[in-house]
């Protein structure tokens, strides 16, 4: 495939370019100074200039390990023993997926975003609920919030992709701030997961799908780096070729989906959606857990706000769904839920 490796010149004007601001002026030299310093991560992949060893839970404890990393994975195991602990409080994470909101461009609120209000009302209605709310806007909205594209590493080997994942941060090519390491832990801590979408040109919103494909690692991922040195394709591969246990970091939790349009789309987006938990080994929480509907079909989008306020039925829709995971993770916490053929093994892995 081509070289995308940049020359230094268009490497610093590149860098150089988020500082266009005439503020900055007064600054070129010592920006000057910083551009060569980047220059030189740039040029001698400095991913993660910061490391310290893996130590002696891992399969070489001298590998050096990104800080970064480390921190994600301490927080997933945090997470793991919250969600664990069976004295401690039943957990919801309520995700609105629109990028649209009232703090950037479009200077109005999300359809979603309201749904996800309503859906937080009906949950605290059933029960003493934790309930933490994922607003996939703050991408659009909000400085340092990124989620960096998969990099696919899971389609060269399984044992290639780290759980957590650890493509990213990726100081030398400046992909930092990832927010994944901060969603990893919710997904994790969480009892049960809903998601609320509206339907982008026939698929899940851009920061929605950003988020799916990040989490292909607690799907399968290797949770230990240094098995693989790091991005050693050919040691992955020997790895998944003597046989890969596919682990499986969210089995068990309990999910709703709803998803919203206004002239297409809504089903198949709902049914990706619900496939791709299902496939994880997250169970739906029954059947009117999942939704989609039209709110102002075909109508005016300046109207839309005033069609979700006149469709009581919808919003109804959505409190059930939310009750219905509410009930499902009650009723799972006191063993009454059951998750048919969770204990069966599949002959194939994925």
């Amino acid at each position: 495939m081509p070289n995308p490796k940049l020359a230094k010149d268009e490497f610093t004007r590149r860098y150089l370019n988020q500082f266009e601001d005439p503020a900055y002026r007064e600054f070129n030299t010592e920006l000057a100074k910083i551009a060569e310093v980047a220059w030189q991560a740039y040029a001698n992949s400095r991913k993660s200039p910061i490391t310290q060893k893996a130590g002696p839970e891992y399969a070489d404890p001298d590998y050096d390990v990104s800080v970064d990393w480390i921190a994600a994975r301490d927080a997933i195991r945090v997470a793991q023993s919250n969600h664990d602990n069976p004295a401690g409080p039943l957990r919801i994470m309520l995700i609105n997926a629109s990028s649209r909101s009232e703090h950037t461009c479009p200077g109005e609120m999300s359809k979603s975003y309201r749904l996800v209000e309503l859906a937080r009302e009906a949950i605290l209605s059933q029960g003493d609920f934790e309930i933490e709310i994922l607003d996939l806007s703050r991408l659009a909205s909000e400085y340092g919030r990124n989620i960096h594209p998969c990099k696919a590493c899971f389609s060269t080997a399984a044992p290639l992709c780290h759980w957590p994942c650890s493509c990213y941060p990726n100081h030398s090519l400046g992909q930092t701030q990832d927010w994944m390491a901060e969603i990893y832990p919710m997904w994790v801590a969480a009892h049960g997961i809903m998601i609320v979408t509206p339907v982008n040109w026939y698929q899940v919103t851009s920061p929605l799908k950003l988020m799916m494909d990040r989490l292909v690692c607690a799907d399968g991922g290797n949770p230990d780096p240094t098995r693989t040195h790091g991005k050693q394709a050919d040691e992955a591969k020997a790895i998944e070729m003597e046989g890969w246990d596919y682990p499986r970091y969210l089995e068990g939790r309990l999910f709703s989906v709803v998803v919203h349009g206004d002239v297409e789309g809504v089903e198949n987006v709902r049914r990706s959606i619900s496939d791709w938990l299902r496939f994880m080994k997250l169970a739906p929480a029954g059947p009117l857990a999942e939704v989609d509907r039209y709110i102002g079909y075909w109508k005016p989008y300046a109207t839309n706000h005033l069609e979700l306020d006149a469709d009581e039925d919808i919003q109804e829709e959505v409190r059930n769904a939310a009750r219905a995971l509410a009930q499902a993770v009650i009723a799972k916490h006191d063993g009454k839920f059951l998750i048919a053929g969770s204990t069966l093994e599949e002959p194939r892995e994925k």
